[in-house]
């Protein structure tokens, strides 16, 4: 195949130039040759492949609600060369022999990397802790979660943290306290969850966890990753662990930082997310946290759902939204056209950060020079469109963004040197 050069590109630090790659690696443009595919890229901008920490791509178990082909898909068409794919799958990923199927999965089927998650405790149950080396082993995980439940056992935790250390691994925590946010819980707005007859998903539920597992990671020196953080409070005690150099970081979701509990008001159960839409103090909270570095990276939470677990009343329905196809329209509208990130800044939060934090930087969200892998996405700063959640490359259509007039950046995406997404070739 021939070596292709985008002509004309901008890269995020405004620097103007051809962009040249072939046979998986950037290459020096005045290298192409002769019968190199030459597009022309004025006026668009290149920047490293975006790298998602929090993915459910529901494959084995849920295959009506996404698989790992159409998930990466949809991944690709949002920019993305990398998804850490969650490990509530059916198995659960708590074997070796269950991360390495999903690494095989990913290898086979995927248009965009697929990194296992492994899971913190056997079965999700949060008693007896998964064999972290093993896992580690079979499919190079360096992450863990049990997302989609809280590790409530906080001797659970600290002895999770003490065995992940030793080889440099991360536990990522679904931050929620059942006793105050109950498997019904589902409206993170205290006036309307009383106005609109709810179970409130307190805020403190979160904070509280939060706070928790900082201190945990204080004493045993293991790193914490807070997933979805959706409160004020949250930001506050991540701000106070920055403070002290721990080993913590830290996500915000698109949807998080875009929407807000007043969509709940419709009753509409695409809008119930676990944790919930909060007020408008909360996703200002986190804008500012994303802003100043509180928080270290967006990550979508991606989570289909097939029709019939969504068609139930608001707190019996599944909790989550797809997200992966406009996580970066949702950031620029927020962060970049409000000018609360610059875009360099935003290719560490969705980038490089989520690249180091899941220990896969030696090969995603890295520099775009000669030599490094051909991992980047193309975009369009300034095309908008209004979104329709039957374009969407995703199984499933539980799209929060349905209807919003939002940026549509993303033109080209290319990963391991192949177009993964092509919007040139589908105009």
């Amino acid at each position: 195949m021939a070596a292709t050069v985008l002509r004309g590109v901008r890269s995020a630090d405004g620097t103007v130039g051809d962009l040249a790659f072939d046979k998986g690696r950037l290459i020096d443009p005045a290298d192409a040759g002769r019968g190199a595919r030459r597009i022309d890229a004025a006026g668009l901008m290149v920047l490293p492949g975006l790298v998602d920490l929090h993915t459910h791509l529901r494959e084995p178990g849920r295959e009506d609600a996404e698989t790992v082909r159409t998930g990466t898909l949809a991944a690709a068409r949002g920019g993305y060369t990398a998804c850490f794919a969650m490990p509530n799958t059916d198995p659960v990923a708590d074997t070796a022999e269950a991360v390495r199927r999903l690494a095989a999965l990913g290898r086979r089927d995927g248009a965009a990397e697929v990194i296992p998650v492994g899971a913190i405790t056997y079965g999700l149950a949060g008693r007896e802790t998964t064999d972290f080396q093993r896992l580690h082993e079979a499919a190079g995980v360096t992450v863990f979660s049990d997302d989609g439940r809280c590790v409530r056992d906080a001797a659970v935790m600290r002895a999770a943290f003490q065995a992940v250390r030793r080889f440099g691994g991360v536990l990522a925590q679904h931050s929620q306290d059942d006793d105050l946010a109950g498997p019904r819980a589902c409206c993170g707005s205290p006036a309307r969850a009383e106005r609109l007859g709810l179970p409130e998903w307190p805020a403190v539920a979160e904070s509280a966890i939060v706070a928790r597992d900082v201190q945990l990671a204080q004493d045993s020196g293991g790193a914490l990753h807070v997933c979805h953080v959706s409160t004020a409070e949250s930001v506050e005690i991540l701000r106070w662990a920055k403070a002290r150099g721990l080993p913590v970081t830290a996500e915000a979701t698109p949807h998080h930082l875009l929407l807000g509990a007043a969509a709940v008001e419709t009753l509409d159960t695409v809008y119930k997310v676990n944790p919930p839409l909060r007020d408008d103090e909360d996703a200002e909270a986190l804008r500012a946290g994303l802003a100043d570095g509180a928080i270290d990276a967006v990550a979508t939470d991606h989570a289909p759902h097939a029709p019939a677990d969504k068609a139930l009343p608001f707190p019996e329905a599944r909790p989550g939204m797809i997200g992966l196809e406009q996580s970066l329209a949702a950031v620029m509208e927020t962060m970049i056209l409000t000018g609360r990130l610059s875009w360099p800044a935003l290719v560490q939060r969705m980038s490089a950060a989520p690249a180091r934090i899941g220990g896969a930087a030696d090969r995603q969200g890295r520099r775009l020079a000669v030599g490094e892998p051909a991992a980047f996405v193309l975009i369009d700063p300034t095309r908008r469109t209004l979104v329709n959640r039957e374009d969407s490359l995703s199984k499933s259509r539980n799209n929060p963004y349905h209807g919003l007039d939002l940026p549509d950046p993303v033109v080209l995406t290319c990963w391991r040197g192949q177009l993964t997404y092509d919007g040139l070739a589908a105009a």
